[in-house]
């Protein structure tokens, strides 16, 4: 989830839509208040902050994320005014993680948003993820279910993993397929659809973990779930 922070409307429904259009989920907020407001709930994976904005302003907002544990490691790109470098400074000196000078392309923004999602994505050392009898390591690249290992595709072992990291999130199609294929692979997301179903029948009874959200996408359930490709 991708939230932009931008007092402009048109400005900030054009930054929500173009990153929706690109497999991401997005949220805008109109001031610094709510955004913050919003925090006590709910986490984003990323922040595009505006410096300038009323009430309490950008600087003071990102001051305030890194100022809290629960906030810190949230990745945030500020977007600056043409020109202003002491914005920029002073957005990297109170931990923003890249800028954007204002006014930018919707393109270079989403290029500047995965960038910054890669650098910032935590290392997979030594990590297993399991449900049930079903165990995947991360480091050995394996698929363990009930002492038998399965052998999957690079791909589909890399959208299992995206399942078990997060549980009960919905995926779109469009997600799945920018998130493992890239932006830069020639397909078409029903490539996601086939990858699904053999790595269904790969896992067997825990193949149904993977339910299919009618009209949206796919999610890892963590107590099972029908398996719905209609």
């Amino acid at each position: 989830m991708i939230w932009c922070v931008e007092d402009d409307a048109s400005i900030r429904d054009i930054e929500v839509y173009a990153l929706q259009s690109t497999g991401f989920d997005a949220k805008g907020f109109e001031d610094g208040d709510s955004f913050l407001q919003a925090l006590k709930t709910e986490k984003p994976d990323l922040v595009l902050l505006d410096v300038m904005l009323p009430g309490t302003d950008g600087t003071e907002v990102l001051k305030k994320m890194k100022s809290n544990s629960d906030f810190s490691d949230i990745p945030v790109i500020m977007a600056t005014a043409k020109g202003s470098e002491f914005d920029k400074v002073q957005s990297l000196d109170c931990g923003a993680d890249d800028y954007l000078v204002k006014p930018f392309g919707m393109l270079e923004m989403v290029s500047r948003v995965k960038a910054v999602l890669r650098r910032c994505k935590p290392k997979d050392e030594n990590v297993i993820l399991q449900t049930g009898n079903l165990t995947l390591n991360v480091n050995e690249r394996t698929v363990i279910i009930s002492g038998e290992k399965i052998s999957l595709t690079y791909k589909e072992f890399e959208l299992l993993k995206l399942f078990l990291q997060n549980p009960k999130t919905v995926f779109t199609r469009d997600r799945l397929y920018n998130e493992i294929w890239g932006s830069d692979f020639i397909g078409e997301t029903r490539t996601v659809d086939m990858h699904i179903r053999t790595l269904r029948q790969k896992l067997g009874e825990y193949g149904k973990l993977i339910e299919t959200v009618r009209n949206v996408g796919y999610r890892m359930s963590t107590d099972g779930g029908k398996n719905d490709d209609k």
